[in-house]
């Protein structure tokens, strides 16, 4: 049988069979997208863990994961050109 699960870092998996194979806190079914949006959207860690469940560490692990992601990106900006 083909295993479809994959440990990206601490905390943060892939399972092709949850979430169509998005990233995922480990041992829920929410997206480190849908962490992000709660975090960005103004709530605490306090009210996503008494919302949805999740420890601080696994919010953390998020986050991490989200950081690793965007490691080393390169944004190419052109020169803006007068008109």
């Amino acid at each position: 049988m083909k295993q479809y699960f994959r440990q990206l870092t601490t905390g943060v998996v892939i399972d092709l069979n949850i979430r169509f194979g998005k990233p995922i806190v480990r041992g829920t079914r929410l997206t480190v997208e849908e962490v992000l949006g709660f975090l960005a959207s103004g709530m605490t860690y306090d009210e996503i863990e008494r919302e949805y469940g999740l420890t601080q560490p696994q919010i953390v692990a998020a986050i991490g994961y989200a950081a690793a992601f965007f490691h080393g990106e390169e944004v190419a900006i052109k020169k803006a050109v007068a008109v």
